[in-house]
């Protein structure tokens, strides 16, 4: 009984210092400076011509480095879609020139080091995760795949297969048709982020167009790297700058990824699958690029509409008053290099579907025509300010977020 009286004296004090509130929106707490960090702070230029941001943390011993790549799908042929996709995989899955792809896996293992890389719409990707012990022989390895990629044939041929077998099965789940079709929808068939891989196009696909387009983009000087965790700036910087010596550059200036010339037509599209007993909903149209000065604004606005979780207006209405839907949102996110997408979703039993889209889209246009209250406003722009310094969380976030940044 001691322990348990000893705890009712604690929440006794706890309730005379800080009353228990009736409701969560009046907690109060102290404010909370936050100054964001400044990246010429990080930076660090290499002789190899790759910038590179390096943040020290010491509570782990463990080190990440992440290489951003000036490279993607954008700049594949357009006649061979996924040759991109299929580079980035194969880095890391196909072995190195001096080791067969088990080897060179077996060796990671070992050391219970991550290594991975991609590509992506507008950037390629590698990583390395290591304990701080083992940076010399991670970095050894990881740099042996970013430079010296092996593109096993054995390996290439496996993933070629288990991608026509994802294509005939690429209808079966119905989230994976909706974002497509969107997608579709507004940017046309024939950009870059919805032109669709083929049996035809993936089987054009040699392991020399792999080695073709790995060559053209992967040199320092297309590098951006985020390296944080337990090091000495000064050793660290020592070991990138010999990691990447007598890499030679290219003389390749990848253009911006191009903007869709396609005009999307207003409407209701339906894709009717008879096999399930649901409905998802994807609506909105294009939105807007970083460039425009509303971009912030319209984020705020966004977090009332739907994307601040249970605190919106959709979810308010469309799942906790209407109990249509498990969850609904929606999302304003400015484009990079030309206009973004707005949309609102949800997922709904099928009789309760056209209900569930006649309530967002009267929130839409009750937040387009009726003025906000001051409280509503100020909620929203609370939790957008508060969101940034989950930016810079931890030393990884940090160095990600100001390289993704430049």
């Amino acid at each position: 009984m001691r322990p348990l009286l000893a705890l009712a004296a604690l929440a006794g004090l706890a309730a005379a210092a800080d009353p228990i509130v009736k409701h969560p929106r009046e907690l109060r707490f102290p404010e909370r400076e936050f100054t964001p960090p400044r990246a010429t702070d990080y930076r660090h230029k290499l002789s190899s011509g790759a910038t590179a941001f390096l943040v020290e943390d010491h509570d782990f011993p463990l080190i990440n480095i992440s290489v951003l790549v000036r490279t993607g799908d954008y700049l594949e042929p357009i006649e061979k879609p996924g040759l991109a996709l299929l580079t980035g995989s194969q880095m890391r899955s196909g072995g190195t020139k001096t080791k067969l792809p088990d080897a060179f896996d077996e060796e990671v293992a070992f050391l219970a080091a991550t290594i991975n890389s991609g590509i992506a719409d507008v950037s390629g990707q590698a990583s390395l995760n290591c304990l701080t012990k083992d940076i010399d022989a991670g970095m050894s390895l990881f740099l042996d795949m970013l430079r010296n990629p092996g593109f096993d044939e054995g390996r290439l041929k496996l993933v070629k297969s288990q991608m026509l077998q994802q294509m005939e099965r690429r209808n079966d789940a119905t989230a994976a048709i909706e974002q497509r079709e969107f997608q579709r929808l507004l940017r046309g068939e024939n950009h870059f982020t919805t032109r669709q891989a083929t049996k035809a196009s993936l089987e054009a696909i040699s392991r020399q167009d792999l080695i073709d387009f790995h060559d053209r983009y992967y040199f320092p000087a297309n590098f951006v790297l985020a390296v944080s965790g337990d090091f000495d700036t000064a050793q660290m910087l020592a070991k990138l700058e010999k990691a990447f010596s007598g890499w030679p550059n290219r003389d390749v200036h990848p253009p911006d990824p191009p903007a869709p010339v396609f005009t999307p037509k207003p409407g209701v599209y339906v894709v009717n699958k008879k096999d399930v007993n649901q409905g998802r909903v994807h609506m909105g149209h294009l939105g807007v690029a970083i460039s425009n000065p509303d971009h912030l604004p319209l984020a705020v606005m966004n977090g009332m509409l739907g994307g601040n979780s249970f605190s919106s207006r959709i979810m308010e209405r469309v799942r906790s008053d209407e109990g249509l839907a498990y969850g609904a949102s929606s999302a304003f996110a400015a484009g990079t290099y030309y206009p973004g997408v707005y949309f609102a979703a949800f997922q709904s039993k099928s009789p309760s579907v056209a209900q569930a889209m006649s309530i967002v889209i009267e929130e839409m246009d009750r937040l387009r025509t009726t003025k906000v209250g001051n409280e509503e406003l100020s909620v929203a722009i609370r939790e957008a300010v508060e969101m940034l310094p989950v930016r810079f969380w931890t030393a990884e976030r940090k160095a990600a977020q100001i390289a993704y940044d430049i």
